[in-house]
């Protein structure tokens, strides 16, 4: 970028460069537009980059019905979008276009072999570079000047910006250490677009735990089945000193927010009656109860150490007993907040989209990504959803 004071004129603008921003950036420089993307931080895709730390989940390998269903009442506007570009796509340009070898977990989650996300986003930031696409950092976008043009904070002072046409793609609110604090709301209202308030998503929830589970902190109870509502999970948790988190938990995390309770089958691989009856075995025995569940269940530690915590009094008749074990209640008192989970829900309207994700009250200007509100599962359903809303409105956009 030039230096000066004067209005700058662009032709394409993404505010934001996370992977709805990538992708409608990767659409429109080969339609043959000249795109900048504007990062408010010194790099770019910093949530992405986070969410790889522990294992790029790229998408899921499941029928997209299926996969559809995962987004809930938020299925529907998305559906077009990631029938265009859903599982099967995100799989063929992450190891086509990209380069980037995968593989599908046990769990049907599909995963770069680096595990990573750094080697997928320097290939992108490469293949974008050539074909002219820019990005300008440390430029914070604080709405709109007095004569309309888009407003930004830089390292040297204000600049005020046009575009023939502009692409938001600035995130939820979770996060807001990485740049996702939904200071934009503000800016989006002022202009008439309606807003739907943020509600954390893919979160922990708060359980007061009792003194003689802080060994058991940070540990995982795995090989579970997780209810809550009609849904249920295979999946793992993590005891923290604030209650419980992990994939189980956020996979879950939507019926719980709206009231469910979470319950646990501590024996997933054993019905009902066969661990009423390893119970009962290990009774005549006249083994302890902490014996029994450890020699024939094969219960012990931090899963020991939550059934016994939410069970204060445990019942002796085995066939009760195994109920308790095979649903077991997991009261809370709430999600963690904004600050502290992996999405969020809420931001701009469906009706104030067209079906180009257009905003009706601004011509030429589109929302993309997390912004806009839609409710995913943790993992490939959120980046999918994110690659195929870039792509949706940068279709129409060129």
């Amino acid at each position: 970028m030039t230096g000066g004071r004067d209005p700058i004129t662009l032709d394409v603008m993404i505010i934001g460069a996370g992977p709805s921003a990538l992708m409608a950036a990767d659409y429109l420089a080969h339609a043959g537009r000249r795109v900048v993307l504007m990062e408010g931080k010194a790099s770019p895709a910093r949530k992405f980059l986070m969410a790889g730390k522990s294992g790029l989940n790229l998408t899921m390998d499941e029928p997209l019905e299926a996969f559809l269903a995962a987004y809930g009442p938020s299925a529907a506007p998305l559906a077009p979008m990631i029938r265009a570009f859903g599982p099967e796509e995100v799989i063929r340009f992450t190891r086509d276009t990209l380069g980037q070898p995968i593989f599908t977990g046990s769990s049907r989650r599909v995963f770069p072999k680096a595990m990573k996300a750094s080697p997928m986003l320097r290939a992108w930031l490469q293949r974008l570079g050539g074909h002219g696409v820019e990005i300008w950092h440390n430029f914070t976008w604080d709405g709109w000047g007095p004569d309309g043009a888009f407003h930004f904070s830089t390292a040297e002072g204000p600049r005020e910006i046009t575009a023939t046409t502009t692409l938001l793609a600035l995130g939820g609110a979770s996060w807001p250490n990485l740049g996702g604090r939904g200071e934009w709301v503000e800016y989006l209202s002022a202009r008439g677009v309606e807003t739907v308030p943020f509600q954390p998503m893919n979160m922990g929830f708060h359980i007061k735990w009792s003194d003689h589970m802080r060994p058991h902190f940070g540990h995982p109870l795995k090989s579970l089945i997780l209810r809550a509502g009609e849904k249920s999970v295979a999946g793992e948790i993590v005891i923290t000193a604030k209650g419980i988190e992990g994939g189980g938990v956020y996979a879950l995390s939507r019926e719980m927010r709206e009231g469910a309770m979470l319950s646990l089958d501590l024996c997933p691989d054993r019905s009902l009656e066969d661990v009423a009856a390893r119970l009962e075995k290990g009774g005549r025995r006249k083994d302890s109860l902490s014996n029994i569940l450890r020699k024939s269940l094969g219960i012990d530690g931090a899963k020991r150490a939550v059934l016994f915590e939410m069970c204060k009094s445990l019942p002796t008749e085995p066939k009760a007993l195994a109920e308790r074990i095979k649903a077991l209640p997991i009261p809370h008192s709430g999600p963690f907040g904004l600050d502290r989970a992996i999405s969020s829900s809420g931001g701009v309207a469906w009706s104030a989209l067209d079906e180009t994700l257009q905003l009706r009250a601004l011509p030429n200007v589109y929302c993309i990504g997390e912004m806009v509100d839609w409710d995913a599962p943790t993992g490939g359903y959120l980046l999918t959803a994110c690659f195929a809303t870039g792509l949706w409105a940068a279709r129409a956009a060129a």
